[in-house]
């Protein structure tokens, strides 16, 4: 199941949005936004940030360097056993072709 965003009320007034992974676990929340239109136009921006943003790794050791390599979410053991097969798969084409 996929993630999603909740749109909630700031302590101070305004709202703030909360963004969930599939089994309902806080991943982020943001700053507040004083209308409920600006949290939704919020939402639109790190959704596309999340697809095409780089990662910058700003930790005590990474002084600002893209991370280049492609990560992925983290996948189930039903997803590795689907890859598999569709590897498999694809190298069984070769052999036989």
């Amino acid at each position: 199941m996929a993630g999603h965003f909740e749109l909630v009320d700031a302590p101070d007034g305004g709202y703030r949005v909360r963004m969930l992974d599939g089994s309902g676990s806080l991943m982020a929340i943001s700053v507040t936004f004083p209308t409920m239109r600006a949290a939704v136009a919020g939402i639109a921006m790190a959704r596309e940030i999340a697809g095409t943003g780089l990662i910058r790794d700003f930790s005590s050791n990474g002084a600002g360097a893209v991370i280049r390599d492609r990560v992925g979410p983290l996948s189930s053991p039903k997803d590795n056993a689907a890859a598999r097969a569709k590897k498999m798969s694809g190298a069984a084409r070769v052999v036989a072709g």
